[in-house]
């Protein structure tokens, strides 16, 4: 009897021991499962550098995008500050490429900025909340993207290898399984694909590429809106002269000597080096001028591969110069969310990135997508010297739509903001007077007010 007893509790023990095994293992595939999972996401209350909990809602996450290269792509996710369940909601892309949506977020469109003048030697930068923000009116993604911007990363050296068309079907991914697995709550939701500069390239794709989904979009994609976007080399590139002429960067001389030896239809040997020596003199008189806002002073420091401070720099440098230590902050990162060891150094624009520029033009996205009806908005900063309101206007023109409503100004408190010209197919063009390349960072109050009027379906 002893010995049956004995038997019995260590077949118990050992039934114990094989059922606890079996849990640790469960769990052990559970916590690798949910490690791999194709998306993660957290809520962040509290930002340091912030006083306080955060006046609007923060999501931070990562989603990924391509398993086998173990490439995920890291967000940030702001509800709208008015009303996030009907509201449109917004895809942020910052160009570049290579530049981290944090920048469009705290310097452009988002609801923070950092304190300049409460900044001192060896603290940690202060945030401030910024009213004039996009999500007074819209749901905002910022999505950090291409892979190898911001703390978007890849597990493996072949994920890093990116481009124009990876970048875009990444994105088309990263929206697909967003909206599946993070938010279904935002299908029914108004969706536009948005951002500035080189972003002119990857919206009107990506955009595309939801519009042509198969069988049909399963998104509520209504349209998209680019503010200085970089379209063709063929519009963009010729509009800096004129522009600069009619800023009175060049002298009238300068001018029509520029016009007479650079034309195309004239083109000898002779006129070639007269070209070539024109365009050395207009380079002479602009190259100390500050492209992105050209009423702006020019500082060295602006520049991410220049690490000297040869003299004082402006208020935005430093800005720039805030986003990289806070952002390279250890409790930054862990209030964020960041996988450790991922991104060693976070950069507000990474250019080393292994980029292929394989779209030349997005025009023709433009025309396949008005024409279907999608609705548009290009805004230019109307002192932006890298891609001038001048080059924009040519590549509109180029798609022949009829004008629906002529050259006007438009307002915001009873003053000019800029001017607008609507055409057919849902197409508008507006200037932001006084801004640069990109505009909301110089003008956000007229900014959020041309956003607000468009997205309702109101004239700006």
């Amino acid at each position: 009897m002893h010995l049956c007893t004995e038997a019995a509790v260590t077949r118990r023990r050992l039934l114990l021991l094989l059922l606890l095994l079996v849990t640790c293992s469960c769990l052990s595939a559970r916590e690798r499962s949910n490690s791999s999972s194709s998306s993660s996401r957290r809520v962040v209350r509290h930002l340091p550098g912030f006083d306080g909990a955060l006046p609007f809602e923060l999501e931070t996450g990562y989603v990924e995008v391509d398993r086998i290269a173990g490439v995920r792509l890291f967000y940030y996710f702001i509800r709208s500050e008015s009303s996030p369940a009907d509201d449109p909601l917004l895809l942020w892309l910052t160009g570049g490429p290579g530049c981290s949506a944090f920048s469009g977020l705290v310097y452009e469109v988002g609801p923070l900025t950092f304190d300049v003048h409460g900044h001192g030697h060896g603290q940690l930068p202060r945030l401030l909340y910024k009213p004039e923000s996009w999500t007074k009116r819209t749901n905002v993604i910022f999505l950090d993207s291409p892979v190898g911007t911001g703390f978007s990363y890849a597990d493996t050296d072949a994920g890093f290898r990116t481009g124009d068309t990876i970048a875009v079907h990444h994105i088309l991914v990263f929206l697909n399984n967003w909206f599946q697995e993070v938010h279904p709550d935002f299908l029914s939701n108004p969706l536009y694909i948005a951002g500035d500069s080189y972003s002119g390239m990857i919206v009107p794709a990506v955009t595309f590429g939801i519009a042509t989904s198969s069988p049909k979009p399963s998104l509520n994609l209504k349209g998209y809106l680019l503010g200085n976007p970089v379209t063709d080399h063929n519009f963009d590139a010729p509009s800096k002269i004129p522009f600069a002429h009619g800023m009175g960067l060049i002298s009238d001389q300068l001018y029509q000597a520029y016009k007479k030896s650079c034309s195309v239809k004239h083109n000898t040997q002779q006129q070639s080096v007269q070209c070539t020596n024109t365009l050395d003199a207009i380079d002479e008189c602009v190259k100390d001028i500050y492209g992105n806002h050209i009423l702006e002073p020019y500082c060295t420091f602006a520049s991410p591969h220049n690490p000297r401070i040869d003299k004082p720099f402006t208020s935005g440098t430093a800005e720039y110069t805030m986003s990289r230590i806070w952002a390279n902050n250890d409790t930054v990162r862990e209030a964020l969310g960041i996988h450790q060891g991922t991104v060693p150094s976070w950069q507000r624009c990474n250019y080393d990135i292994l980029y292929t520029y394989d779209i030349k033009s997005s025009v023709r996205y433009h025309l396949d997508l008005t024409t279907r009806g999608y609705r548009s908005l290009i805004y230019s900063g109307d002192h932006d010297m890298i891609i001038p309101f001048i080059g924009t206007q040519a590549w509109i023109r180029s798609l022949n739509f009829s004008v629906v409503d002529e050259w006007r100004p438009w307002f915001v408190d009873g003053q000019v903001a800029g001017y607008i010209r609507s055409y057919s197919n849902n197409l508008t063009f507006a200037t932001v007077k006084g801004g640069g390349h990109t505009a909301p960072e110089y003008m956000p109050k007229q900014c959020l007010a041309m956003l607000a009027r468009w997205v309702s379906g109101n004239p700006l």
